[in-house]
């Protein structure tokens, strides 16, 4: 028999000793369960909402007190007859002391670590008690830092280097300080006579596509070696430790593809024992060939990808509140944004198991080491091996986890502080590959970013910081700070302006961007004078609470799109993948913000989540324009021609050419005059394709600095042959704060919404950038966003939730402040 009984039910808790939680002696209900301290004081009204104006800063005193949980629950006569009884802590956040029945059976000191108790002999039939005591993470991690000393760090509290706790916790450059406390997931009672304690099921696919599966039981007896008997589609296990395995030839199972390239195929793996005392497990595999080796180019079952997506943090500050359907939505984004890849960032949790399961896309996954110079001393060794066994073999077989990393930029930290000594050097370097090579097949990397032993972790290889950070270049650098692979790179954009009007919480006298309360919700260093070097070089922007929002989502939308667009033109087919991924910092956000992120709190998306998904769309047509300045006298600075050109081209990530139809339009805003250019061309498969390449149409020579060019639009689209549209883009001369744009009168703009009023058509008589759209109320689904109109070419745009409201409308250009 094997039975598992959650004890979720009838819990109380209260502030050790009495305090601002609660008084002495007062016991307070817990409403919900797993939990932490600030969600339940916040359904009680006892603290107010952290996530609303300064709020987060009348909070901090929960994370430095001591707290008790207490659960008092029945046990059977019937499950004290079982030969096991073993209480489970699935997580507990994160320094705890647990006592069942007065006496101390467990002290848990990581967060990321399952604990397993056996129990039956400090069971008693009828009413148990079971007491948790959490003392302050914080206050114990300035403890161990006094004792083992003060490392260095990016981000947070510098004690947090010795504490396993999410560090995200600490406070980061886009998130709060709140130090949870309490038992954040599960805890449940299992009683069993024997228990399979390890499947662990290896499934290796050759290039030719046939499958290998070893399957390794191991029980939780010592008990003699025992008779393996193979079945069709399960193996059957008498008794002990066994290792057997089977073959499977091409074709025989389905493989496992991330989405967009096939399907996701899962098969089920069930290890039994068929005599008393019974036991069974099941164990969900697929079957893959995963390549990204060193690198850094991923093949899966063959198919060489370009990875694009994002990095990923925890979605919220409080954790218990992810609901399933939450992480639905969040990767059904991910999905809807053509995105085939997201990396679960280093300093924040490995993620809940429902993540895994639903995520049908390719996973980078750190071990949770962020930002620091870390210790190495023999407790802290100890948490992490233990945490990255049972992490490795929670994760090894999800099949969409490809790459294991040791650490989110500690390396670049202890490279740009000069650092002599790295202490966690032993564990990115020797515990954490050991751990990764003895339990599971999935390929391993030191570090993001992290290129080879003596590279510097600046070469562009795998991270490009020099926009917003480092040097601040301007976003149309991307395509010379292009690397082999991009795991991070970003921009700045303000979320949907009720998510700002939701932290401010009703007050209208901070409803402007310099504002003390927008100031807290921005935690990025210097980000006034970030958000205005870019603004200011691009835009002649304006400084109303909406009309900053709009003006910084464009800016990020134009900043982040181009980088996809020029670094999937790297992507020049098999040997000439010169960039082969790019994850943009960063998906989502931990509580109402201004940051990085392409979708906010609330899920709304950004307009550059509209813009990079347009950007990984299977066929994309891509559009730059160069000037060239050519000196006709060696000995003269001032004899010179400076040619503008035109290059274009297309791109398809589907495995089979495809024929399209290249058109190009070109515009004059200020004379009226157009051009148009068609050609039949073929994309080449998997692959970017250069389509076209000469003089700009309508744009003059120029031999002085002070002929201005002309403002000359260019709008490029790929048609199928029944003339449906594969893609589209415009291309406008840069910076946008030159352009004189025309008055809004003459724009023929139009925006008709459709009769089952979810749903608008947008079309425009003269060339419109930057359209985003709105209306007043509840939100809204959009389809698409920091959309380009020009003449003959209209869009509809889905609005599901719209219900035929009238629609409001922002672009470049619209006159408003």
């Amino acid at each position: 028999m094997s039975a598992v009984r959650f004890l979720h039910n009838d819990w109380i808790f209260a502030q050790l000793g009495g305090g601002q939680g609660t008084r002495c002696g007062e016991w307070l209900p817990v409403n919900g369960f797993p939990t932490t301290v600030h969600v339940e004081l916040l359904k009680l009204k006892r603290i107010p909402d952290p996530f609303l104006g300064m709020n987060e800063w009348e909070v901090q005193w929960i994370g430095e007190s001591d707290w008790i949980f207490k659960n008092n629950f029945i046990v059977t006569n019937t499950e004290l007859a079982a030969r096991h009884v073993d209480l489970v802590f699935e997580g507990l956040d994160t320094y705890a002391t647990v006592a069942l029945n007065g006496r101390e059976i467990l002290s848990a000191e990581n967060q990321f670590v399952i604990y397993r108790v056996s129990v039956k002999q400090d069971l008693q039939p009828g009413p148990n008690e079971l007491v948790i005591t959490f003392t302050s993470a914080f206050k114990k991690g300035r403890q161990l830092e006094k004792e083992h000393g003060k490392f260095h760090l990016w981000n947070g509290d510098s004690s947090r280097l010795h504490v396993r706790k999410a560090q995200y916790n600490y406070g980061w450059d886009w998130g709060p300080v709140l130090m949870t406390v309490g038992p954040w997931k599960p805890i449940f009672l299992h009683t069993h006579d024997l228990r399979i304690a390890d499947v662990d099921i290896r499934c290796r696919v050759s290039e030719a596509l046939d499958v290998n599966i070893t399957v390794d039981l191991t029980l939780c007896e010592e008990t003699q070696r025992g008779k393996v008997i193979r079945h069709r589609d399960a193996l059957a296990v008498e008794i002990g430790r066994v290792k057997h395995e089977f073959h499977l030839s091409s074709g025989e199972a389905e493989l496992w593809y991330p989405v967009h390239y096939g399907k996701q195929s899962l098969y089920a793996v069930r290890s039994c024992r068929t005599v008393a005392p019974w036991t069974c497990r099941c164990e969900k595999v697929a079957f893959r060939r995963a390549r990204p080796g060193k690198t850094f180019l991923f093949e899966i079952n063959n198919i060489r990808m370009f990875c694009a997506g994002s990095n990923w943090i925890p979605a919220d500050s409080f954790l218990t509140l992810l609901s399933p359907q939450r992480y639905r939505s969040w990767l059904q984004l991910v999905v809807d944004g053509n995105q085939n890849m997201v990396r679960i960032w280093g300093g924040g949790t490995y993620e809940a198991d429902i993540f895994y399961d639903i995520c049908d896309v390719l996973v980078w996954q750190d071990f949770m080491f962020g930002c620091g110079q870390y210790p190495a001393y023999d407790s802290f060794l100890k948490l992490v091996e233990v945490e990255a066994e049972q992490s490795v073999k929670r994760l090894r077989n999800h099949p969409s986890v490809v790459i294991l990393a040791g650490n989110n930029e500690d390396y670049q930290l202890a490279e740009s502080l000069n650092l002599v000594e790295l202490p966690a050097r032993h564990i990115y370097e020797s515990m954490l590959p050991s751990i990764v090579s003895k339990f599971c097949d999935i390929h391993y990397h030191r570090g993001s970013p992290y290129s080879a032993p003596g590279v510097p972790t600046t070469d562009p290889t795998s991270f490009v910081g020099n926009v917003w950070h480092g040097s601040q270049q301007p976003w149309q650098n991307w395509d010379i700070l292009a690397g082999r692979f991009v795991s991070e790179f970003g921009m700045q954009g303000y979320p949907n302006v009720r998510t700002v009007d939701y932290w401010l919480d009703g007050r209208t006298d901070e409803r402007f961007p310099q504002s003390r309360l927008n100031n807290q919700h921005n935690k990025a260093a210097g980000f006034e004078r970030r958000l205005e070097l870019y603004l200011v070089e691009n835009f002649r922007h304006a400084f109303a609470m909406d009309s900053y929002v709009y003006y910084t989502q464009i800016m990020q939308a134009e900043a982040l799109a181009t980088a996809y667009r020029l670094w999937r033109r790297n992507w020049c087919g098999k040997g000439r993948e010169y960039t082969a991924g790019a994850l943009v910092w960063q998906m989502n956000d931990c509580w109402p913000t201004i940051s990085w992120a392409i979708v906010d709190y609330f899920l709304r998306p950004k307009p550059a989540y509209f813009a990079i998904g347009r950007e990984l769309a299977p066929f994309t047509v891509g559009v730059a324009r160069k000037e060239k300045k050519t000196f006709t006298d060696e000995l003269s600075a001032a004899s010179f021609i400076i040619e503008t050109t035109l290059e274009v081209w297309g791109t398809n990530s589907t495995l089979v050419e495809k024929k399209a139809r290249l058109e190009i339009s070109c515009f004059d805003l200020d004379r009226g005059w157009s051009d148009k250019i068609s050609m039949d061309v073929v994309l080449n498969p998997n692959s970017s394709t250069e389509l076209f390449s000469d003089r700009l149409p309508g744009q003059p020579t120029r031999t002085k600095l002070s002929e201005i060019p002309r403002t000359i639009t260019v709008s490029a689209r790929l048609l199928d042959e029944a003339g449906m549209v594969l893609g589209r883009l415009s291309n406008w001369p840069e910076p946008y704060k030159f352009i004189h744009f025309p008055p809004v009168k003459d724009l023929g703009l139009s925006i008709t919404t459709g009769n089952d009023g979810e749903s608008v058509e947008l079309a425009a008589q003269m060339p419109v950038k930057g359209i985003v759209l709105d209306a007043e109320g509840d939100d809204i689904r959009w389809s698409d966003q920091a959309i380009d109109l020009f003449p003959g070419d209209p869009q509809i745009v889905k609005a599901v939730g719209l219900r035929g409201r009238e629609v409001k409308v922002r672009f470049l250009g619209d006159g408003l402040s």
